[in-house]
């Protein structure tokens, strides 16, 4: 399995689909240049949701308390064919006012472009805004317009990093 993901299906592939690019395009692709992989390259978007992660409660139940005192809004590289099946699967998702999807607009974080487009869209300011994000790189584009951050490196508890700032 980590030979298959490092080197088959790699992350540099999924952010392709995750900036629009089509599931099945992708897919076919693929299958053309490892042939030997051909079945397991289907199942990775074909049984996607088996894949599919269960909510991280511990930070998905702070969105309500949050909710009550902030306008909330996501930013997320996720494929526009798939962000709406994790949707309908996450009730935690509908509580945002609105969300950005990377695979809908064809770009991806962390290019500036698309947290521009967050900004913009919801008329956010950068400097009002706090960022959560687990990916380092996501976080330094996001210091870098301004933006509070937490960065979820695996050991950052949410809940203690929003209560010592004062946000909750």
């Amino acid at each position: 399995m980590e030979f298959f993901l490092t080197n088959i299906c790699t992350p540099q592939w999924n952010l392709k689909q995750d900036a629009g690019y089509s599931l099945s395009k992708a897919t076919q692709e693929l299958q053309s240049q490892f042939p030997a992989y051909h079945n397991e390259i289907e199942l990775f978007y074909g049984d996607w949701t088996k894949m599919l992660g269960g909510e991280i409660v511990e930070n998905t139940q702070l969105i309500k308390p949050l909710k009550a005192k902030y306008r909330m809004f996501g930013l997320t590289n996720w494929s526009a064919e798939t962000f709406p099946v994790a949707y309908n699967r996450y009730s935690c998702l509908r509580e945002f006012e609105g969300i950005v999807v990377s695979g809908e607009e064809k770009m991806v974080k962390p290019d500036k472009a698309i947290y521009e487009r967050l900004l913009s869209r919801y008329s956010l300011q950068s400097t009002e805004s706090l960022f959560i994000d687990d990916s380092i790189s996501n976080i330094n584009t996001a210091n870098e317009m301004g933006f509070r951050t937490i960065h979820l490196n695996g050991t950052t508890k949410l809940k203690e990093q929003l209560v010592k700032s004062g946000i909750l």
